[in-house]
Order: C-alpha cells, then sequence, then structure tokens
C-alpha cells in the first residue's frame, strides 16, 4: 500500500503480514512512517493504492462498531474532552458493545474495573483527565483500550510519559495479553531494548519502507542498526533474556574522557 505527502510518499510499496495471536513491534527512527503504518491498520488513513485486509475482507468493509469490537487503536497524544472523569473515559472503551437493544450491562462494568485495576488506575476513577500527571493520563487511555476487550489493540508509543517502572508494567501487561489471552498487538516503541526484550516479531522501518520483518534476533543485528539508526553498535545476548541487546558504540570524545583511546 502507499501513501502521498506534499513531497513524497510517506510509505510506498508496504507489504506486511501481522501473525495472530503475537506482538509486533514497529521500530524505526522519527518520521520514518511507523505511525502511519500503525493507523491505517486503525482505519484512520486510507491508503492511495493497495489496501488493509483482516480475514482477507478489506477493513473498510466492516462496519465501524463491528470493526471497533475487534479492534481497538491507542494513537500519540490522545486527547480526552473537557470535564471527564477517568471512570467515564475508561467506559467510552465500551462503546463498541452498546447499541439499542444492548445497554451498559454488568459485562460492561465488569471490562472497566478490570481495565483500570490492570493499569493501575482504579485510585483514579474519580479523578478529573485534566488533572492527572502525563503518565497517569497514558495509564488511563491504555485502560480505556484494555475496556474495549478486542481480538487486536494497536498501541501508537504507550510508553510515551511514563517512567521506568510504569514502561515495563505495560509491556509486561501486552505480554500477559498475548500469552494468556491470544491477543494480537501491534506496538510502535522508540526503546530498542524494549522491543527486542517484549516482541514476538519486529518491523523495521525507514524512509516510508519496511527494510526487515522477522523474530528479534533475526532483524535485530548490528547492520540494521546502523542502516536504519545511522548508529554504530555492539549487538550481544542480553544475560536476563537471551534477546538481542544493543550497545551504541562510544564516541572517540566520550572514550577518550574515560581514558579508553
Amino acid at each position: 500500500m502507499s501513501y502521498p505527502s506534499a513531497t513524497a510518499p510517506t510509505l510506498k510499496d508496504v507489504s506486511v503480514q501481522i501473525r495472530p495471536g503475537a506482538l509486533t513491534v514497529i521500530i524505526g527512527p522519527n518520521a520514518c512512517g511507523k505511525s502511519t503504518l500503525l493507523r491505517s491498520f486503525g482505519r484512520i488513513l486510507n491508503p492511495e493504492s493497495g489496501q488493509v485486509s483482516l480475514d482477507d475482507t478489506a477493513i473498510h468493509a466492516f462496519g465501524s462498531k463491528e470493526y471497533a469490537r475487534r479492534v481497538g487503536l491507542l494513537p500519540q497524544s490522545a486527547v480526552a474532552p473537557d470535564g471527564i472523569t477517568v471512570s467515564d473515559l475508561v467506559a467510552r472503551g465500551r462503546y463498541a458493545h452498546q447499541g439499542l437493544l444492548r445497554q451498559w450491562s454488568e459485562k460492561d462494568e465488569e471490562a472497566v474495573l478490570t481495565a483500570l485495576e490492570r493499569t493501575g488506575t482504579t485510585q483514579l476513577a474519580d479523578r478529573y483527565v485534566a488533572d492527572l500527571s502525563g503518565g497517569q493520563r497514558q495509564r488511563v487511555w491504555i485502560a480505556m483500550a484494555l475496556a474495549q476487550q478486542t481480538e487486536i489493540l494497536l498501541l501508537d508509543e504507550p510508553t510515551t510519559f511514563l517512567d521506568l517502572a510504569h514502561q515495563l508494567e505495560v509491556l509486561e501487561l501486552c505480554r500477559e495479553l498475548t500469552d494468556q489471552h491470544g491477543t494480537t498487538i501491534v506496538a510502535v516503541l522508540h526503546d530498542l531494548n524494549q522491543a527486542t526484550r517484549y516482541a514476538d516479531e519486529m518491523i523495521a522501518m525507514k524512509d516510508g519502507a519496511v527494510l526487515a520483518q522477522g523474530a528479534p534476533d533475526q532483524v535485530v543485528t548490528e547492520g540494521l542498526v546502523e542502516q536504519v539508526f545511522s548508529v554504530r553498535s555492539r549487538v550481544i545476548s542480553d544475560p536476563e533474556t537471551g534477546t538481542p541487546l544493543v550497545i551504541p558504540l562510544a564516541s572517540d570524545r566520550l572514550s577518550s574522557r574515560r581514558g579508553l583511546v
């Protein structure tokens, strides 16, 4: 599929297949097309050519609520309505499950409470979203996505604004959703080592193109890190997990300050 922009296609001739029940992480430098690819999966963008399909059906053939019951999207920099509480925002994740013949139920209430508990935001339920810190708001948005209870979850930089402990909590939650519930998750992450540690598959992008897709140990090599990020590095085995661990090489200036050269 391809998407045009004012100067050149944001994405051009991109072809990817997402493995069901896996955690797939998209990596790449800023403005390389990661979010564009994710937003195309979420029906926010329409490709100029080609199509995005779910179960061999073009995603735009689904009704809005039908698609929302199957695919949840947490975009970058989501904005909450003025004057809304945390519990009310998370409850909006149940919108796709409502209808003329199905109003709010105990199942909806349970989904909201479970989402709040999993994201550690239960104690924030009665607070206004506008009064929260950036990290708290991010966890609340994740809770809303979880309350949607979809089989596919799209997360655009879900660890933004979070400190290290909460970043790891979110990624552990993603692993729980895939391992225990079979949820298919596609996430954009900036931290390369967190991506390699938690992902089943990775997609490496640069300049609107997919350069590699596969398991972390197939994708993350010293050559690819330099090609994608223009950073020379050493890739070793993570002593904790055995996954690739990227160590950027020190500059001559930094090395000389420490008496290494």
